[in-house]
């Protein structure tokens, strides 16, 4: 960030309240986001660059920030998944800045012709993709969502408004210097992408209020808690991302094998994710084999297993599983193990007990495949795959904000086209109306 931007922000802090600051920040984004709407692809590329540029020469800085944010998450007792979820290196810094750089690399959805038709009159009508306008994003310990949702906003032609966690707050400042500085190297407003400057729970309420009419859309990234505050309380649309609590189905088709290496990915591969399976259900057709492989290569690979009657006689390891483990996303290394009658049973427990964000089947069986991915109700559904796959980069959307489990507008990984509207252009020559 430059001296000049400091200094203003600084200044707000100590002169302004909380809610005079956010109605400044609401306002200078509105006017930022008119500015993006009509930059060239170009030009939001040019920034983008910038921005990954200024992200790997800062990457010294923004560890030293995190080391601050994760030291005193550790003082205060947060959990070894809490910790990992919040953490960078020069690594995960470096990877930050290449998801910026894969998301320029994408194909500009602003002014893409989505359709476009010709009626009896003469009148030819086409509708275009355009920006949402401004992006309020409230997440919790992820400081790369600050670059993640930056780039994704800035392609798609909109502003944005960060109000990252408190437990992340001097990594998501550390990061945004650097965005900051990309946007005025390419000679675009530093407002296009702004970041709360201050940890005031009131500053949440005030975005959900919509900043008089400045935000268009809100998304919120975070535990139960967060996403509950926003659906109760916000008077702009939301993009919701419920929790992760997903669930791998092993078919009685399925091969031991592959089911062996696709729980163990959905479940260790990063215990904190929001792809990561939290329940494996075990058809009683396949448990007699498939059941005590399973578990014991969970166990050993430092998984809590927690189950049912049936999985906790295979192994005296297992702990018994309470009504609350079906329903509760772990992000750690715990996982609820159940054996089901059938793929009805399995898709009756998936929709008591799931949250509508990702589930998998494994199984050899394409009938029994395509029913799963037909009636589980969910935003991401896969066959013989790791839920671990549910993620914009794998999508090939370069980064996500979020995965929306709503049902309006975006669903699955959030990225640049999900950030766009649409509106309508009609030519004609002359027409009118009899």
């Amino acid at each position: 960030m430059s001296a000049t931007i400091s200094a203003g922000v600084a200044a707000i802090g100590e002169a302004a309240s909380t809610e005079e600051q956010m109605l400044e920040i609401g306002r200078k984004a509105r006017a930022a986001a008119r500015r993006l709407a009509l930059a060239t692809p170009a030009q939001k590329d040019a920034a983008l660059a910038a921005m990954a540029q200024a992200i790997r020469a800062r990457s010294a800085a923004i560890c030293e920030a995190n080391a601050e944010d994760v030291a005193e998450a550790r003082r205060q007792g947060m959990t070894a998944s809490f910790v990992d979820r919040l953490a960078l290196d020069p690594a995960r810094v470096d990877a930050i800045a290449a998801g910026v750089d894969l998301v320029r690399s994408l194909p500009d959805p602003v002014g893409e012709v989505m359709s476009a038709w010709d009626r009896p009159n003469g009148l030819r009508i086409e509708r275009v993709r355009v920006p949402l306008g401004v992006v309020g994003v409230i997440y919790e310990s992820r400081p790369n969502v600050t670059a993640d949702a930056a780039a994704l906003c800035l392609k798609s032609g909109n502003a944005a408004i960060l109000r990252g966690g408190s437990d992340s707050f001097r990594s998501s400042r550390a990061i945004h210097q650097a965005i900051a500085a990309g946007l005025e190297k390419a000679g675009l407003p530093a407002a296009a992408i702004s970041l709360v400057p201050t940890r005031d729970r009131e500053a949440v309420g005030l975005m959900l209020q919509g900043l008089n009419g400045a935000i268009d859309v809100i998304i919120p990234r975070g535990g139960k808690s967060l996403v509950a505050r926003v659906q109760a309380e916000a008077r702009v649309p939301v993009f919701a991302h419920l929790d992760g609590n997903n669930h791998v189905y092993v078919h009685g088709a399925a091969p031991l094998a592959m089911a062996r290496d696709i729980v163990l990915n959905a479940k260790m591969r990063r215990t904190s994710v929001c792809g990561a399976a939290e329940t494996l259900l075990v058809d009683e057709a396949c448990a007699g084999t498939h059941l005590r492989p399973l578990v014991t290569a969970l166990i050993d690979a430092g998984c809590e297993v927690r189950g049912d009657s049936l999985t906790r006689i295979v192994d005296p390891r297992v702990k018994p599983a309470s009504e609350e483990d079906w329903s509760t996303e772990f992000s750690d290394a715990i996982i609820a193990v159940k054996v089901v009658s059938g793929l009805g049973d399995a898709i009756a427990h998936i929709e008591r007990y799931g949250s509508h964000h990702t589930d998998a089947i494994v199984t050899t069986d394409q009938v029994a495949a395509d029913r799963f991915l037909a009636e589980v109700d969910s935003a991401i559904v896969l066959h013989n795959a790791s839920t671990q796959f549910a993620d914009g980069g794998e999508f090939g959307f370069g980064a996500e904000i979020g995965i929306a489990t709503g049902r309006m507008h975006a669903r699955g990984p959030v990225g640049v086209e999900q950030l766009t509207s649409f509106k309508y252009r009609v030519r004609g020559a002359g027409q009118t109306r009899p």
